[in-house]
């Protein structure tokens, strides 16, 4: 899946996609919430909704729900077990080097289990699915909360 893995990486990679669709990570909702973003892709009809709970400039809970395919709900799922905890400028930053490897080919160095979606960036169509939770993400952390799609880029 990711570039130049070995076949055996290309299975490590689908296997942890896999496990994170079954198996969702956060899945939920904060209450209460301080932040609230909506997330869809017009293409496809994948819907997040992520929810946050801030204290001290760092996320310390973080829940996703919706719908969508597995990669949109593997992405989700890994991105908040990525960013709970960290500081804003933590998450951010790490928002940031998610959709640098998908959409521009970063690199996926220290990024952990979210190299398992590497691989998708060679599908058009599908980084779009990959990218929603984290432009969700982006969003909330830059303006508290709102609506976003995949059409949109979060503020830099």
């Amino acid at each position: 899946m990711a570039a130049g893995a070995t076949p055996i990486e290309d299975e490590l990679y689908r296997e942890i996609i896999l496990d994170h669709w079954r198996n969702p990570r956060y899945k939920g909702h904060v209450d209460p919430a301080d932040v609230t973003v909506e997330g869809y892709n017009p293409l496809c009809g994948d819907e997040v909704l992520l929810t946050m709970r801030m204290r001290d400039g760092s996320v310390e809970e973080i829940a996703f729900d919706g719908h969508g395919c597995s990669i949109s709900r593997a992405s989700a799922s890994m991105m908040c077990e990525g960013v709970a905890g960290r500081s804003v400028g933590e998450a951010t930053e790490l928002g940031h080097r998610f959709r640098a490897m998908m959409l521009e080919g970063g690199s996926a160095d220290d990024l952990g289990d979210l190299e398992a979606l590497q691989g998708v960036a060679r599908i058009p169509l599908r980084i779009k699915c990959a990218v929603l939770p984290w432009n969700a993400l982006l969003e909330g952390l830059q303006r508290g909360g709102g609506t976003v799609t995949t059409e949109e880029v979060p503020l830099s």
